[in-house]
């Protein structure tokens, strides 16, 4: 390939992080203060023993967010990134967006780069978000006459007029979203980064989005864009990098990548946590997420529309909080969210109660309401409008089934139907 005619190129790349092991025991300041007034004696106390000196305990895991990525990216060429939760995808772009380095390799972006990457980044939330268009087209370099040339059009597409002299800080998410890809993609770049831009926003903006980032690739710009969404993946992207665990496992026509991808996750259907998987913490610490028949044993195999599948989600409490929510959010194979559900959307009542030591909570899905297909399900666990433990899309362990058969009984459906549910709902006449 002839250097003028790349945008990206990667050699190698990996990026390492430290992780801790779990959450730190609580120290009261007395204890800081009498290991800390007793170390010089135990030093003392070793060098004349002749033992190694003592050492605090490091709680620490270094772990390999991406690992020997190497590809190329040509001029114009809009590219998917997808993969698993924790697969690197994020990390792989605030590497090019010069967000973070790697710990190794090379990366060379020729044009200058634009990047959306999580809600927020990049703007003072000080600031209104009229002073914010201006210091994002500042730190992309761009001088203040060609940002007042787009400014109208950002705030247009933004549907911000209103509140464009307002500080950033009193925004919501989704308003966020609307101007920081408004500023992104209007903001002339030759390359642009996108991070899960229809991850937040009502469906007439994400549809905007879509529109706006064909033309942006019609314009002959570098466009990488993450999503979990598939099917917007293959409506924009011709190429598409595959990433799993740090590495890089597949890279060509979006098509072909696509379907490996979604049918390499079918026989996922139980999650036990490992060192690097899950977030210490005393409410409720997962032990075991999985997909198990009518006899409670794990899923190994296909299964029909006419069947129950259970979610069986078990964990260790060690203070017990009616703020706890265990549940799951279930997604097409497309990436397109179904539904959340948690163990709390009953009357407070009939709430599953939980108690200190081991609890298993278990919720059917329903038969006769999955059309035929893949689909994929994630740990929901948060303390309510508190924090997130397991948080779909972000952190959550992930699990997969594949539905074929059984979708009713009826002579006239024996086979897949249009539309991604397919509930048998009883007609009657009145």
């Amino acid at each position: 390939m002839q250097p003028g005619q790349v945008a990206i190129q990667a050699r190698q790349l990996a990026k390492q992080y430290r992780i801790e092991q779990g959450a730190p025991r609580y120290r009261a300041l007395r204890d800081e203060l009498t290991q800390w007034a007793g170390a010089p004696l135990q030093s003392l106390r070793a060098r004349l023993a002749g033992q190694p000196q003592p050492q605090r305990l490091s709680n620490r895991k270094l772990i390999w967010a991406l690992k020997d990525v190497s590809f190329d990216i040509e001029r114009g060429q809009v590219v998917g990134i997808i993969g698993r939760n924790g697969s690197g995808k994020s990390t792989l772009l605030k590497i090019l967006a010069r967000i973070t380095a790697p710990t190794l390799g090379v990366v060379d972006l020729y044009g200058r780069t634009g990047a959306l990457l999580e809600i927020g980044t990049g703007f003072h939330h000080e600031l209104t978000g009229r002073e914010n268009i201006f210091l994002n087209g500042a730190i992309l370099g761009m001088q203040r006459s060609e940002i007042s040339v787009k400014f109208d059009e950002i705030v247009a597409f933004a549907e911000m007029e209103k509140f464009i002299d307002t500080p950033v800080k009193f925004y919501s998410s989704g308003m966020f979203m609307r101007l920081a890809f408004a500023v992104a993609a209007h903001l002339e770049t030759e390359i642009l980064l996108i991070d899960e831009v229809l991850a937040v926003g009502d469906a007439a903006f994400q549809k905007k989005c879509l529109g706006k980032m064909n033309e942006v690739a019609g314009q002959g710009r570098t466009v990488l864009f993450v999503s979990h969404q598939m099917n917007a993946v293959l409506e924009l992207c011709p190429r598409c990098l595959w990433l799993d665990r740090g590495l890089l496992v597949e890279q060509g026509d979006s098509r072909a990548i696509v379907n490996q991808y979604l049918r390499s996750g079918i026989s996922n259907s139980a999650w036990t946590p490992t060192d690097e998987a899950w977030v210490e913490n005393n409410f409720f610490r997962p032990t075991r997420f999985a997909l198990v028949d009518a006899d409670l044993k794990t899923l190994q195999r296909e299964v029909r529309g006419d069947e129950k599948i259970g979610v069986l989600i078990e964990g260790q409490c060690q203070t017990t909080s009616s703020a706890v929510n265990i549940g799951f959010a279930l997604y097409a194979a497309s990436g397109e969210l179904l539904f959340w559900s948690f163990h709390t959307d009953t009357p407070e009542t009939d709430w599953p109660v939980l108690r200190t030591g081991e609890n298993r909570l278990l919720a059917w899905l329903p038969a006769h309401l999955f059309n035929e297909g893949d689909y994929r399900i994630e740990l929901n666990l948060s303390l309510h409008f508190q924090e997130w433990i397991c948080q779909p899309g972000v952190n959550a362990p992930s699990l997969s089934f594949s539905m074929r058969g059984g979708l009713s009984q009826s002579p006239n459906w024996l086979s897949a139907r249009p539309g991604v549910l397919a509930p048998v709902i009883p007609f009657q006449l009145l």
